[in-house]
């Protein structure tokens, strides 16, 4: 796997290969012919080529005839996951922030009677929880998980460019009248 980051796509097969992306298939390969699919020229060839490789492409057509491997299998599995969790933690900063806001006008206002910005905080703790769960609980689901964070994030955009559509109609009647005066 490149150190990029993961995502749905595969990377893109003109991007340089690093060290620990030759290393990668090179361990593969040795599984592939300890399992019998690759003879001892075809893993030493396969085994030169691979370290001789620049693109993550050339990486690629040396492994495209064989199936994943489980180590490989578990490797994308983790880096996914990584990335997932990333990707709902970032979403989890808004309501994290929102705390802290929430927190400082408490304080600012005497910081006397009940801590009421505990009720954010409970939404964000309960947040995080759903989030772990799905994504480590048993039967985590990664792709539905993914659609999940897809789907949110395409439903913000739709709402910024609704609120962006509503802006530039306000603006436009604040210009029309200006030219009515």
């Amino acid at each position: 796997m490149s150190e990029n980051e993961p995502s749905q796509a595969p990377p893109d097969p003109g991007l340089r290969a690093s060290d620990a992306d030759r290393e990668h298939l090179v361990d593969e390969l040795e599984q592939h012919a300890i399992d019998g699919r690759l003879t001892t020229d075809e893993f030493e060839q396969r085994t030169g080529q691979a370290y001789a490789a620049r693109t993550l492409g050339e990486l690629e057509a040396l492994r495209r005839d064989l199936p994943a491997t489980p180590q490989g299998q578990a490797l994308t599995h983790r880096e996914r996951r990584s990335h997932l969790s990333k990707r709902m933690l970032q979403e989890t900063g808004g309501s994290a922030g929102l705390f802290a806001v929430c927190t400082v006008i408490w304080l600012a206002s005497g910081a006397s009677g009940q801590f009421w910005p505990v009720w954010v905080l409970i939404v964000v703790v309960l947040s995080l929880v759903r989030n772990g769960w799905a994504l480590y609980g048993p039967g985590a689901d990664l792709d539905a998980v993914e659609a999940d964070l897809d789907a949110r994030r395409e439903r913000r955009r739709e709402h910024a460019q609704h609120h962006g559509d509503h802006d530039v109609r306000r603006v436009e009647r604040r210009a029309d009248r200006r030219l009515d005066r």
